[in-house]
């Protein structure tokens, strides 16, 4: 099995607290995805993050095909840390840490992906081919909303 890894660091400009209370809330995942994903959450996770949390998804992330997608908030750490884990879903392997610190103007913000696909010799060729674009992709339109929420200056 061969596992990959996205890593993406970002600057924002608001607090730790903001910014905590923005990211581990299952609500605002939608405002981060692509819209071509028709991302849903298809279950009600409630409003605070915890160890053990299940949060459903339709997404539809590539050829418009829908796609179950379940996740697991295995590790929280308040203000600091949490990790999500595929439970079911696209990939093989997914294990995503999102890491927060405070900073003198602002939170740095890291995401850590590891994630692996199915299917060995034809996951390896889809990587290549499709999917480790769209991650790229995805987490592209993240960097920008992110940007255009929480650090262009408005006059």
């Amino acid at each position: 099995m061969r596992i990959h890894m996205l890593k993406r660091e970002q600057h924002l400009n608001i607090t730790l607290d903001q910014a905590w209370e923005f990211f581990s809330s299952a609500k605002n995942l939608q405002a981060i995805t692509p819209k071509y994903m028709n991302f849903t959450i298809t279950n009600d996770p409630g409003k605070t993050i915890y160890t053990g949390q299940l949060i459903t998804y339709k997404v539809r992330p590539l050829l418009s095909i829908p796609l179950t997608w379940v996740t697991e908030i295995t590790q929280v750490e308040n203000q600091s840390y949490f990790i999500d884990e595929q439970r079911f879903g696209p990939f093989k392997l997914w294990h995503h840490q999102h890491h927060f610190s405070e900073t003198e103007d602002g939170v740095n913000m890291i995401d850590i992906i590891h994630y692996s696909l199915p299917f060995s010799f034809l996951g390896g060729m889809a990587h290549r081919l499709m999917v480790k674009k769209r991650l790229e992709e995805i987490f592209d339109y993240r960097y920008k909303t992110l940007e255009k929420e929480f650090n262009e200056k408005i006059d």
